[in-house]
């Protein structure tokens, strides 16, 4: 057992929407709720942020810009086609938040950040 929580963002219509609308003349690539739900980053926070749904809220409310713009890079870099004013209400308009609170690492070896 990890003594960490994930959460994972599952995109929502508004977000989908805009995914489809930043390449528009790009008629090989549509995003459906399946695909872009399919395979989500996982971020891992502390248990007491995932000890209940008080605490889970207070934690997105802190993050959720950072959260936001992680996702948007994942799908477009160009911040001047991003959304304007990024608020925590298109936050919770664009994905649903989900926690889990039990995570096991059924490897056993090493865990380490790829990127340092």
């Amino acid at each position: 057992m990890l003594n960490r929580a994930a959460v994972i963002l599952k995109y929502r219509e508004p977000a989908i929407a805009w995914i489809n609308g930043i390449e528009p003349d790009d008629q090989d690539f549509v995003a459906s709720p399946e695909l872009v739900n399919k395979d989500r980053l996982v971020y891992l926070i502390s248990e007491e942020d995932a000890a209940d749904e008080e605490a889970l809220a207070d934690w997105i409310e802190r993050n959720y810009l950072n959260l936001f713009e992680t996702e948007l890079e994942g799908w477009y870099t160009d911040q001047d086609a991003w959304p304007e004013n990024l608020s925590l209400g298109m936050f919770y308009d664009w994905f649903e938040v989900e926690c889990h609170s039990a995570l096991v690492d059924t490897l056993g070896s090493r865990i380490f950040d790829d990127e340092v």
